[in-house]
C-alpha cells in the first residue's frame, strides 16, 4: 500500500499541514521540525512529490581539497534537499579572477549564492554579484548577510593555554594573503597576546595546506618561538612534519595549535590540539539566511557568529626550557 501524507504526518507526530509545509515550504518551519518530517517520510516510504517552490543557487568556494570547506558545502547540501532546492557548485582555485566571473554568471543565471571563504575584496564582490541574493560564509561586505566562524573565543584558550605551559614566544603561520579568515585570525592573536604579554612573531603567508605548512617549518624553527598557532589543521601538520625532517619533535621542540578540528587532527600522532569551529553549522545557517533572502523574508540577523572553542591533545605540551 502506497504511504500518504497523512502516514508521515502521524509518524513524525505533526499535523497534516505541517507535514505538506515541510515539502511545499520548508523555511517556514524549524529545522527540527522540519527534519523530523523528512525522518518520518523516509520510514514510512513516502515518496514527496516535486517542490514547487524549489530554487537554484550556487555556492562558490576556493578550494574544495579543504577538509572544511567540503563540509561546509556538504551541510549546505543536507539542508538544501528538505526542500529539494538545487545547488550548483563552483571551485574557484584560489583564483579571484574565476571567482569574479563565476559570480558574474551566477547572478545572471540563479536564484542566489552562498559565498564561502572569498578571495575578491568586498568592493568586488559587490560589483560581481549585483542585485542577487548573497550570503557570505567568513568574510564581511556592507549591507550583506554574513555566517561568521569567530575564532576569538577559541585562540583566547590557546593564547591561555600555551602561556600556562609556560610558552613566552609564539609565531603565527598566516594562510593565504586574500583569505578574510587569516586577516581576523592574525588581529585577534595580536590582540591577545598583548593582553597577556606574549611575544607573537609572524612568518610569510602560505597557501592553506599541508606544503604550506612544511615549507613554514624552517621560518617557525628560526623564530626561536616554542609555540606555534597556525592558519587551520593542514597548515599545522604540515609543520609538524616539516620540523620532524629537521630532526624536532612535537611537542618536545615545538608545541603546534591548529584552527578548525579536522578529522585528521584526532588522528595525526601525536593528535593536534586545535581550535574547533562551527563548521558544519555556518553551512546550514548560511542556506537558511539565503532562502529567507530569496523569498522576501526579513533576516533576524543580518550578521551571525559562531562560536570556536579550544580542543586539547597531545600537540602541545610544557615549553622547553631556554638556552
Amino acid at each position: 500500500m502506497t504511504a500518504t501524507l497523512t502516514d508521515v504526518a502521524t509518524r513524525a507526530g505533526v499535523s497534516l499541514a505541517t507535514a505538506s509545509r515541510a515539502f511545499k515550504d520548508p523555511s517556514m518551519l524549524a529545522t527540527d521540525t522540519r527534519q523530523r518530517v523528512m525522518v518520518a517520510a523516509h520510514e514510512v516510504g513516502y515518496g514527496a512529490p516535486a517542490y514547487s517552490g524549489s530554487r537554484t543557487f550556487g555556492v562558490v568556494v576556493p578550494d574544495l581539497s579543504y577538509a572544511v570547506l567540503s563540509a561546509q558545502t556538504k551541510a549546505i547540501q543536507n539542508q538544501a534537499w528538505h526542500g529539494r532546492h538545487r545547488m550548483v557548485l563552483a571551485d574557484t582555485s584560489e583564483d579571484t579572477g574565476r571567482e569574479k566571473e563565476i559570480l558574474e554568471r551566477m547572478s545572471r543565471e540563479l536564484d542566489g549564492i552562498v559565498l564561502i571563504s572569498p578571495r575578491l575584496s568586498p568592493s568586488d564582490i559587490q560589483a560581481a554579484a549585483g542585485a542577487v541574493p548573497l550570503v557570505i560564509i567568513d568574510a564581511q561586505v556592507a549591507n550583506t548577510p554574513c555566517v561568521l566562524m569567530d575564532v576569538t573565543q577559541g585562540l583566547r584558550e590557546a593564547v591561555e593555554h600555551l602561556q600556562a605551559l609556560g610558552h613566552r614566544k609564539i609565531v603565527y603561520v598566516p594562510g593565504p594573503a586574500t583569505s578574510w579568515a587569516n586577516a581576523r585570525r592574525q588581529d585577534v592573536l595580536v590582540r591577545l597576546c598583548a593582553e597577556r604579554d606574549v611575544a607573537l612573531v609572524m612568518v610569510g603567508n602560505q597557501t592553506a595546506s599541508l606544503l604550506g605548512g612544511m615549507s613554514a617549518a624552517a621560518a617557525v624553527v628560526s623564530s626561536g618561538a616554542t609555540a606555534v598557532i597556525a592558519y587551520n589543521d593542514r597548515v599545522a601538520l604540515g609543520v609538524m612534519s616539516g620540523i620532524r625532517d629537521m630532526g624536532l619533535r612535537c611537542p618536545e621542540d615545538l608545541s603546534i595549535v591548529g584552527i578548525d578540528d579536522i578529522d585528521m587532527a584526532a588522528v595525526s600522532e601525536p593528535g593536534l590540539t586545535s581550535v574547533r569551529l562551527a563548521v558544519d553549522r555556518s553551512g546550514a545557517l548560511a542556506l537558511e539566511m539565503l532562502l529567507d533572502l530569496i523569498t522576501g523574508r526579513p533576516l533576524a540577523r543580518k550578521e551571525v557568529g559562531l562560536e570556536s572553542q579550544l580542543i586539547v591533545r597531545r600537540s602541545t605540551s610544557v615549553a622547553r626550557p631556554a638556552t
